[in-house]
């Protein structure tokens, strides 16, 4: 951990560094590796202010707050550096799991692409209601996700798949010959 304490308007006394140093032992806890923390102290009007920088890992985190006793704005921006580090590692974590569960799927789908051939891999149940054709267009349209809908054709007893088109506006109907 490399610290540079900067007074502006106000004299960094060795009680203020050594506090400053205390206190950054409190985020160092969650760092492996060396960062750099800027520490900026000043006063403005009636109130001190605090400014914390750190640099680690490509990230820049920053916490400034004011306040009338110059130990509380410490405390304050080391509990807003900590808030900040504990959501970026959350979001890191969270890209990495879901990363390496791409990775799975994608190795399992690799695996399977050089094994298996001519083979039926999935299957999907669906209820087929009679209906006629533009009233499946109707239901197909609540459900955006959906690309095709079975049903039963009511005036011709038949099953028909209606089906969205690639432009996103129009549907296919499909209908058996015999």
């Amino acid at each position: 951990m490399n610290i540079k304490i900067t007074g502006k308007d106000l004299k960094a006394t060795e009680a203020i560094n050594d506090y400053i140093e205390r206190k950054m032992e409190r985020i160092e806890k969650y760092f492996d590796g060396d960062f750099d923390v800027n520490a900026t102290i000043k006063t403005e009007g009636s109130e001190q202010v605090a400014e914390l920088h750190v640099v680690v890992e490509g990230n820049t985190l920053r916490a400034v707050t004011a306040h009338r006793d110059l130990y509380a704005s410490i405390d304050k921006d080391i509990d807003i550096l900590e808030g900040q580090i504990r959501k970026m590692k959350t979001k890191k974590e969270k890209q990495n799991m879901s990363d390496s569960i791409k990775m799975k799927e994608s190795l399992i789908f690799s695996k399977e692409d050089n094994q298996v051939e001519d083979e039926i891999l999935k299957t999907l149940y669906y209820d087929i209601k009679p209906m006629a054709p533009e009233d499946a267009k109707l239901v197909l349209q609540d459900k955006p996700r959906d690309n095709f809908l079975p049903f039963i054709n009511i005036d011709t007893g038949k099953v028909n798949v209606i089906y969205r088109l690639k432009d996103g506006r129009n549907f296919g109907l499909v209908e058996p010959e015999a």
